[in-house]
């Protein structure tokens, strides 16, 4: 049976991020593995208005970090073994399969099924469709909540 090493999940605040976060958990659990935490910035959904307003950024990056250290305090407490967090800034569709993978050495992606309606995919696709498109690595969508 195949193991995983390095895990990554992002995490944004949303309710499915929150389902791929606890799904992730149970993973990293199971085989040992170290979790990364990761929370990407997208700079292209406040370019306009840091124009007008400076410390969007910093706001972003306060938030991120403030998550980052809650979800990180929860898998501890969970016995997972290994805990990293990463915040970038970019497009969280590229980001992930493209650099952060590569940087953490990941064998699996978890994350949330987007709740997009059928003009927003096919304007805009998912981020999860895009991560299931591009990763080099296994992709778990994790559609529903963990049961309790």
């Amino acid at each position: 049976m195949a193991t995983y090493n390095n895990i990554i999940v992002a995490v944004d605040g949303s309710a499915e991020a929150e389902y791929a976060f606890n799904k992730a958990i149970e993973v990293a659990q199971r085989n040992e593995a170290t979790l990364h935490l990761v929370n990407i910035i997208d700079t292209r959904s406040f370019a306009a208005i840091e124009a007008y307003d400076r410390s969007i950024a910093e706001r972003a990056q306060s938030f991120a970090e403030e998550k980052l250290a809650e979800y990180k305090e929860v898998a501890a407490k969970a016995g997972v073994p290994a805990v990293q967090t990463l915040i970038e800034y970019g497009s969280p569709k590229t980001m992930i399969t493209k650099e952060i993978s590569k940087k953490t050495e990941a064998d699996l992606i978890v994350c949330g099924a987007t709740g997009l309606n059928a003009v927003e995919r096919f304007l805009i696709g998912s981020v999860s469709e895009s991560i299931v498109r591009s990763a080099k690595c296994d992709v778990l969508v994790v559609r529903t909540p963990v049961a309790e």
